[in-house]
């Protein structure tokens, strides 16, 4: 088994973005080891976030919600030490951001919340930004991690703060592209032809990175996700859900959360969030064909469910992407007298507990709101479940509050 090293690096989620980010750390010289809720082809992959804990003293969490992350932390904290600095650079908000801090540190480790600004393409250019929340002792630690992959760091405050930056600034591209899509459906409709709108747009105040790099798509109607519409979605009600929490109303944002949740149902969450545009184009009348099947399907949540939680992966699973695993030991031999066909009986208290379903059409008001005392010191009240840790360290405790409901 490889021996843990400086030079390691964990990454947890090879999406769009950790696949990349991935990438630019073996580049930069960093052995990384990775692991994904279903299996990849990916050098260095691991069996469980465990294993990659084991390994690797800064670990880069890149998951799709707040679930994921607290499934991902659950099995990695018995091997989280003081030595260990956990990377957020999922995009959970503020309250969810400090129950994952506290779940860090209470195992005597180090946390950042790291959440990043760019796309696929920025990913693969390495020119992220990182907004970072937490110590200054901490970031100088993991900076030249968080360089490999980013042409900013951009210090924002404690714990937290960096989640609501992410949040709104999120918010402004969901509302900016739903505009877009508008703009474009009246210039089109006024028998004008769409191509103008980025010509006016080259020379207009508004004019914004993100104006170039959507409408461009629009104008073509290619909808490749760079990022996609159910994480734009998701962290949309992020932004509803702390505003919620501050009495404050958003009108614009709603109205988009709206018009994206009508995307979702119509099929489209896996493609880029300005495929809101389709609304406005010739093919969003007609019905949208079924998706091609492959051999292996991607295991996926459904729109406004919880990612499956953290697995040990299979022998067999492992197998398929190229990860030499020994034979398993011979079956013990079965006991005199016991009887092959009937099955063994589970006692009723190891029986799993159903998950709650739930739907991203409704925008929920937090059950315990995160009020503006809690951003600024960073208090959570306290959970309601509690367990005994067995080596003297705290325990994880899974807290059933609401951090985002979205497509996962």
């Amino acid at each position: 088994m490889p021996k843990k090293s400086r030079k390691n690096v964990g990454l947890i989620g090879l999406g769009i973005i950790g696949s990349r980010v991935a990438n630019a750390l073996r580049l930069g010289g960093y052995h990384v080891y990775v692991w994904n809720r279903t299996p990849r082809a990916a050098p260095n992959f691991l069996g469980s976030p465990r294993h990659v804990a084991e390994l690797c003293d800064i670990i880069q969490l890149f998951v799709a919600d707040a679930q994921a992350l607290f499934d991902v932390l659950e099995v990695m904290g018995p091997a989280l030490t003081p030595s260990h600095i956990i990377l957020c650079n999922a995009t959970v908000g503020p309250e969810a951001t400090l129950e994952a801090a506290r779940l860090v540190q209470d195992r005597g480790a180090q946390f950042l919340d790291a959440p990043f600004t760019g796309s696929k393409a920025a990913a693969e250019k390495r020119e992220l930004v990182y907004f970072i929340g937490g110590e200054d002792k901490t970031l100088q630690a993991a900076e030249n991690v968080l360089k490999i992959s980013s042409k900013a760091i951009v210090k924002i405050g404690k714990i937290g703060d960096a989640a609501v930056i992410k949040v709104a600034t999120n918010m402004i591209s969901a509302v900016t592209v739903q505009t877009l899509a508008e703009a474009y459906a009246i210039v089109k409709d006024s028998g004008i032809e769409p191509q103008t709108l980025m010509e006016a747009l080259k020379h207009h105040g508004v004019r914004s990175g993100i104006s170039d790099m959507k409408l461009a798509s629009i104008l073509k109607r290619d909808y490749e996700a760079h990022f996609s519409l159910k994480h734009m979605f998701k962290d949309v009600q992020l932004g509803i859900h702390i505003a919620n929490s501050l009495d404050i109303d958003l009108p614009a944002t709603t109205a988009t959360a709206g018009v994206m949740y009508g995307g979702l149902t119509k099929g489209w969450s896996d493609e880029d969030f300005s495929v809101v545009a389709r609304t406005y184009q010739q093919e969003a009348v007609a019905p949208l064909e079924p998706p091609a099947t492959s051999a292996a399907p991607e295991e996926k949540s459904p729109p406004g469910g919880d990612a499956l939680p953290p697995r040990e992966l299979t022998a067999e699973e492992l197998r398929n992407v190229g990860i030499k695993v020994p034979d398993a030991p011979a079956p013990e031999p079965k006991a005199e007298g016991a009887n092959p066909d009937k099955p063994a009986e589970t006692p009723a208290s190891a029986e799993a507990p159903k998950a709650e379903a739930s739907t991203p059409a409704e925008l929920p008001k937090p059950e315990a709101a995160f009020s503006g005392e809690a951003q600024k010191t960073g208090n959570l009240s306290e959970p309601s479940e509690n367990s005994t840790a067995t080596d003297g360290r705290a325990p994880f405790i899974r807290v059933r509050r609401w951090f985002g409901a979205g497509a996962t």
